[in-house]
């Protein structure tokens, strides 16, 4: 059966080294297998208190990214892209350094950026795209440590909104850089869900689930058997790990959209989408 993980976004942000050894003790208490370390801003966790912890809980850890504003690899300056090379470095030393076989997240552009582009405006996009991220992939090979590039809906980019375009972005790019997909954004963009896990294919190599809600899987519009039938088809290995946010977290709760508590306790939603996953995988 698949690990079933969470992303600390769902009680705290930012994550740091303060905080992160109770939080990682409570993910590990409420019985989960894994978990999603955000690493929001440079500095804020520290491998020696992150591994610490690890080794207290038993958690297999997996890193994110946070694209705040700023954090940009196309249709920028220089220095910009050049910040961002650095803070993505920056979050495959921690994934090397605690034991995370994978970084994801939306890596091209600041979450929330839009801006129409033409077919042709697209293609040269991505071209840059590629170009900026290459040093990136050769830090991440290295070190042994996957990218996963994480397609959002259309409220959150322009960029790169369904498995197809991923694919594209991904045209000529070296294994070291795969797909994360995200439940919440398939059910917004993608006609099939199945469907879109089937053509990611080898390419995926990583899963975040929630409640089409953005609340805890299960319940909800989600088929979830036809999503697991899926991952098993393309031999996906990797975590089921629900990502949702706290709505009294100003930052995350503005970046996510999220206006009204999605349980009546976060533990609640925690506790719910780890019993439907428990379920769902042990009918499987």
């Amino acid at each position: 059966m698949p690990a079933i993980g969470i992303n600390t976004w769902v009680w705290v942000s930012p994550l740091t080294d303060a905080v992160v050894g109770d939080v990682l003790i409570h993910v590990a208490d409420l019985g989960f297998d894994a978990v999603e370390l955000p690493l929001e801003n440079v500095g804020d966790l520290s491998v020696d208190v992150v591994r610490s912890a690890l080794e207290r809980t038993g958690l297999r850890p997996y890193v994110v990214g946070a694209m705040a504003p700023g954090r940009d690899l196309v249709a920028t300056g220089g220095t910009g892209i050049a910040a961002t090379q650095d803070y993505l470095r920056a979050c495959i030393d921690l994934a090397h350094g605690v034991g995370a076989p994978a970084v994801c997240g939306p890596f091209y552009t600041s979450t929330g950026r839009v801006w129409r582009m033409s077919g042709e405006e697209r293609r040269a996009a991505y071209a840059e795209w590629r170009t900026n991220i290459a040093p990136v992939a050769d830090h991440a090979g290295e070190r042994g440590v996957v990218l996963g590039i994480e397609p959002l809906n259309r409220y959150e980019t322009s960029m790169v909104n369904t498995v197809a375009q991923g694919l594209e972005l991904l045209d000529g790019v070296p294994a070291t850089v795969g797909l994360a997909l995200d439940s919440y954004h398939l059910n917004i963009e993608e006609r099939s869900t199945p469907a879109a896990i089937h053509a990611a294919g080898e390419r995926l190599v990583h899963l975040q689930v929630c409640g089409s809600d953005r609340g805890a899987p299960g319940g909800d519009q989600t088929d979830w058997p036809a999503l697991l039938a899926a991952l098993h088809h393309v031999g996906y290995e990797g975590p089921l790990n629900i990502e949702s946010f706290t709505a009294d977290n100003a930052s995350i709760a503005t970046a996510a959209s999220i206006w009204r508590p999605l349980a009546p306790t976060q533990d609640d939603l925690a506790r719910d989408g780890l019993a439907f996953l428990r379920s769902l995988t042990a009918r499987d």
